[in-house]
């Protein structure tokens, strides 16, 4: 072991590397300029040159959402070369860390892609784990591709006219979203300036109809949608009432139209729309903003609110506002801010479905900038409106379904084995009793298979280890702003993380950590050979007095990195390289820089002498899962005579059992060693002495499942209250 002086040498040089390691990361968690969001001159504040070459001027941001337009100097003369955007200021598409990539990106006005460049990121794998020129990489596959063209993650498949990207290993979530960050505003700018042209949908044709309903009749059928905007979702803190709170409808449609209006402000509104145009409305119940936002200051720009119909946006001006003076429908709710927009694209069609968006600011709680955010609700006329009814509409699966979809097999062989290996605990019982304390294979072949498995496929091949990362990303995602489609991206870890879920309530952390964990076999695996290879006289186990104080260290750890992620997010994602996961499975150690490869190689190779160090002391990860394990619903069994028998104790790798007998389930591994134990009338001593007092008496023995084995003289039942109290 190292001596202390030596220790005391190494940790500068960790600290010192660990931060030459981070400053490569010159994009995460970059301050950005203030006025990169609101200036006119976005460019004054960002090299656009970098993404457009050969531009020597750039306009001041226009249109909705806004971008620049690039100009060469060509013979005295401007010549547009094409547009740069500011993914932020197009679309908020969160990657994995829950806050979107800041991305500038260049189009020529052909609609192909010049330059992209990553501003910033909050992706904690891409500071301490994947290098940033990965991306790099990755963002320049786009160079060169048309806006139009449909571009997914994965492989190319030329029948479908679908050209694929290379992901990068290990960030399959944070690629995903790049690609609709760089595919969303490409498309968004392309349609404003017509390299996209709109698609032409069929008008809808309206039922005749004299029905008058009542608000309740409307959102019932859906006539009428309600938006509601919380304010926590744009990092305000909340007083009880929404930030935004919007019912809006189609007001063509006769019945509709009359219901919301009356009659006759119905028919004046109807004989002032041209052929093409549609009126909708919108309403503000309760609110902490205005929906118009400051229109008539920009250029008379409605800059809050705006329709998109698939790919299609339309935006409003003063000219597209007309005044709503009231709801005429019975039961309609009180409201303080109204308004009518008429949408005069041609492309519009009432048949098919559209949303109603509503754009703001999100505040960041850590920073206190403000960064772009959307949110919107879907609108259909209901069939009953319409004749021939609503026409057929494909839509197309969302990323994280295409995801699932494109790795089946391996999610289903994933889960496959997950409940082989559970169903195989939950035969425990019969596997400890077909076991002795000399030949523990009936249960060892599942344990070491499982171990097997989860080091080579879920580890090395799937790279699907749970971390605390996520654990703190989804804490702050149930307190601010939770989006399933996030956690859905990456398939393995999402089905991972419901099983460990639930088999924590069901068994305790136990079966997650000393079966399944991809770092932990790996770490137990190292122990069994070192035995095997005849290095067991070499091995040891802390004193129990020192045990007991260090397993608290791992809480302190989670503890403190929760504590840390309220202030800095970004700061608590450096600090969980704690974890040695990322160097072991993802990266790889010899790919790392050495305080990252030392400190993983030196906890694997401490596990050869010791089980289980890191999972005992360091892991926040089993902290966060101990805790749930208080509650857990089964546990390990006990006999009255355990409280006086060190046997067990004297076998316990995981040192969970104290000196009255009694398992601390929160720190069990739950190798079943000890239950094997408890079953084996030669090794247990109280079973020992039974069977001994029973063939010296001449009484007749009682075989379970053809085995020696007695029923224990005082079994302890093994219910939920009395397994808590013994813990």
């Amino acid at each position: 072991m190292l001596s202390l002086r030596a220790l005391r040498r190494l940790l500068p040089c960790f600290a010192s590397a660990l931060l030459s390691g981070t400053a490569l990361a010159d994009t995460y968690e970059v301050k950005l300029p203030p006025e990169l969001s609101t200036a006119p001159k976005m460019c004054d504040y960002t090299p656009c040159k970098d993404v457009m070459p050969g531009a020597t001027s750039f306009s001041e941001r226009r249109g909705q959402p806004p971008f620049v337009e690039a100009y060469k100097d060509e013979a005295g003369q401007k010549k547009l070369l094409g547009y740069v955007m500011l993914s932020t200021d197009i679309t908020d598409i969160p990657a994995y860390s829950g806050k979107p990539v800041v991305t500038l990106i260049g189009m020529d006005t052909t609609g192909h892609f010049t330059g992209v460049k990553i501003l910033k990121h909050s992706e904690p794998i891409l500071l301490l784990g994947i290098p940033e020129t990965a991306l790099v990489k990755f963002n320049n596959q786009y160079l060169g591709k048309f806006v139009g063209d449909n571009i997914e993650i994965g492989k190319s498949r030329p029948d479908e006219h679908l050209i694929g990207l290379d992901a990068i290993t290990g960030a399959t979530v944070t690629v995903i979203a790049q690609n609709q960050v760089m595919m969303t505003s490409g498309n968004e700018v392309a349609r404003q300036v017509g390299i996209l042209k709109p698609v032409h949908r069929p008008q809808a044709r309206f039922i005749a109809s004299t029905a008058t309903p009542s608000w309740a009749d409307l959102v019932e059928d859906g006539s009428v949608q309600r938006l509601v905007v919380k304010a926590e979702e744009v990092g305000l803190k909340s007083d009880g009432r929404p930030y935004m709170d919007l019912w809006f409808g189609y007001l063509n449609e006769p019945a509709i139209g009359r219901a919301i209006l009356g009659k006759y402000a119905y028919d004046g509104l109807m004989s002032r729309l041209l052929p093409g145009e549609h009126a909708i409305f919108i309403v503000k119940t309760a609110g902490m903003d205005s929906f118009k936002g400051s229109g008539f200051v920009r250029g008379g720009l409605y800059d809050r609110v705006q329709v998109r119909q698939d790919k299609d946006s339309f935006t409003f001006r003063d000219l597209d506002y007309v005044n709503l003076w009231g709801v005429s429908a019975p039961g309609a709710p009180a409201f303080d801010e109204s308004a009518i927009f008429i949408i005069r694209g041609k492309s519009f069609s009432a048949a098919y479905p559209w949303k109603l968006v509503f754009l703001g600011n999100k505040i960041d709680k850590e920073t206190s900038a403000k960064t772009f955010a959307n949110f919107d609700k879907e609108y259909w006329l209901d069939a009953k409106y319409l004749e021939g009814g609503r026409p057929l509409v494909i839509k197309p699966d969302p990323t994280w379904l295409k995801v699932w979809k494109e790795r089946a097999v391996e999610i289903g062989a994933f889960t496959v084995f997950l409940l082989l290996i559970s169903a195989a605990y939950a035969s425990r019982d019969k596997l400890v009793r077909r076991s002795t304390h000399k030949n523990k294979w009936p249960v060892n072949a599942f344990k070491y298979t499982a171990w097997v498995v989860s080091i080579g496929f879920v580890g090395f091949t799937a790279m699907a280890q749970p971390s605390i990362t996520q654990v703190l990303t989804w804490f702050h995602s149930l307190l601010f702003q939770w989006k399933w489609e996030l956690f859905l991206s990456d398939p393995l870890i999402f089905v991972f993380w419901i099983f460990i879920i639930v088999t924590v309530f069901v068994w305790g952390r136990g079966f997650f950590c000393g079966w399944l964990c991809p770092f932990g076999s790996l770490s137990e695996l190292l122990y069994k050979i070192g035995q095997a290879v005849g290095l067991k006289r070499f091995q040891f186990h802390l004193p129990q007095k020192l045990h007991d104080k260090l397993k608290w260290v791992k809480y302190a750890v989670f503890f403190g990195l929760l504590a840390v992620s309220f202030f800095n997010m970004g700061l608590a994602e450096k600090l969980a390289e704690v974890e040695p996961f990322k160097t072991t499975f993802l990266v790889g150690i010899m790919n790392r820089s050495w305080p990252y490869s030392l400190f993983a190689a030196g906890l694997l190779g401490l596990s050869i002498f010791t089980e289980r160090p890191f999972c005992k002391y360091l892991c926040p990860l089993g902290a966060a899962l101990a805790m749930p394990t208080t509650f857990r619903w089964f546990g390990l069994k006990r006999k009255d005579e355990c409280t006086s028998c060190k046997a067990c104790a004297k076998g316990c790798g995981s040192l969970a059992i104290d000196t009255k007998g009694n398992i601390d389930q929160r720190e069990c591994m739950l190798c079943l060693d000890c239950m094997v134990l408890y079953y084996d009338d030669h090794a247990c001593p109280p079973l020992a002495q039974e069977r001994k007092r029973r063939t010296k008496a001449g009484q007749p023995l009682t075989p379970i499942n053809g085995k020696g084995y007695y029923i224990p003289i005082h079994p302890v039942p093994a219910d939920k209250k009395q397994e808590g109290a013994a813990a």
